[in-house]
């Protein structure tokens, strides 16, 4: 299917706040088992939407880029999830899209917007957090290994909410922040709408709820503000880690399984399921050495949105191994 060279989202221009002037880190590589977690190097990249005026005038100059070059001819890629979109962070070019602006439940997408919330309030990482009843899903019944009376630090719950999606970890996040529960709901949305965010809404911190929705487009942004916070980036994409619970280590699981594939540079990750959203997942990584941000959304197969990933980034190294070199 024909698309225009280059398109933009118009959305993406809207300043990302303290962290658009930020450089994109690529990510070390990890070993599968993590015991100890190293900060990401950074490797020197234009932020999404500081790059938007060069990619306008790349655009009127004629030129085409590898990126560009894809938008014009997807007809080889076939992506499964109802909702899809890939951007280039550097240029903010649109690699990729499918219904893009189409709204619907996230999920557990949502816990990136939880730890950017917990991180923006700089509390005392070290401090130790109760799981308690308040904490226990009631809505859709999900079981935990964060049984009530559990205590761990901030810094561990806000690691399991990100790398295992742990439900109670960013339950319990939310109701130890300043004001409660219902005053970090309301930070979500006031940090969704500072981001420019319009298509996104939430009422809870976990995304249980159908209630949390947001589109493919908005969602790259997302990932984008994210990307900016090094513990976000680090625990989306701690492989595995050994929690103590009650004086016994538990080992707990990343659930996004593409984080221990060598041939993947991921430096960001999410995964997100409620029967309403289907399974969702969003990454920030580097394809042929450019950072990039895929969101893949209601996938219904139990591979299908790992599936999809890996074949968009075939389609994206295969296009660029064919690629000619153009005049000028």
């Amino acid at each position: 299917m024909k698309k225009t060279a280059i398109m933009l989202l118009a959305a993406l221009g809207v300043a990302l706040g303290p962290f658009a002037g930020d450089a994109v880190a690529a990510p070390k590589k990890k070993p599968a088992t993590i015991k100890k977690h190293a900060k990401a190097k950074p490797k020197a990249a234009k932020p999404l939407v500081k790059a938007k005026a060069k990619a306008k005038a790349k655009a009127r100059s004629g030129k085409r880029s590898h990126h560009a070059a894809l938008v014009e001819d997807d007809s080889s890629l076939s992506v499964q999830s109802a909702s899809a979109l890939v951007i280039d962070q550097s240029t903010g070019a649109v690699v990729y899209e499918k219904n893009a602006s189409t709204v619907a439940p996230i999920a557990s997408i949502t816990k990136l917007m939880t730890a950017m919330v917990a991180l923006d309030a700089k509390p005392n990482l070290q401090e130790v957090l109760t799981v308690s009843e308040e904490d226990v899903d009631m809505l859709k019944g999900t079981r935990s290994r964060l049984k009530v009376g559990t205590q761990l630090s901030r810094e561990e719950m806000l690691r399991l909410a990100l790398m295992s999606s742990e439900n109670r970890a960013a339950s319990a996040l939310s109701r130890h922040y300043p004001g409660g529960r219902v005053a970090f709901v309301a930070a979500m949305n006031q940090k969704a709408q500072s981001l420019g965010l319009n298509d996104t809404r939430f009422e809870d911190p976990t995304g249980l709820t159908s209630a949390n929705v947001s589109s493919a487009k908005d969602l790259a942004r997302m990932v984008d503000a994210a990307y900016r916070y090094p513990l976000i980036r680090e625990f989306s994409t701690t492989a595995e880690d050994a929690v103590a619970i009650n004086g016994r280590p538990q080992m707990f699981h990343n659930t996004n399984s593409l984080v221990k594939n060598e041939s993947w540079e991921i430096g960001l990750s999410k995964t997100g399921y409620i029967s309403e959203a289907g399974k969702c997942l969003v990454m920030q990584a580097w394809l042929n050495s450019k950072p990039t941000i895929i969101v893949l959304l209601d996938s219904w197969g139990k591979l299908t949105r790992v599936g999809d990933a890996n074949r968009i980034k075939r389609w994206v190294e295969s296009a660029a191994l064919t690629q000619r070199p153009t005049a000028g």
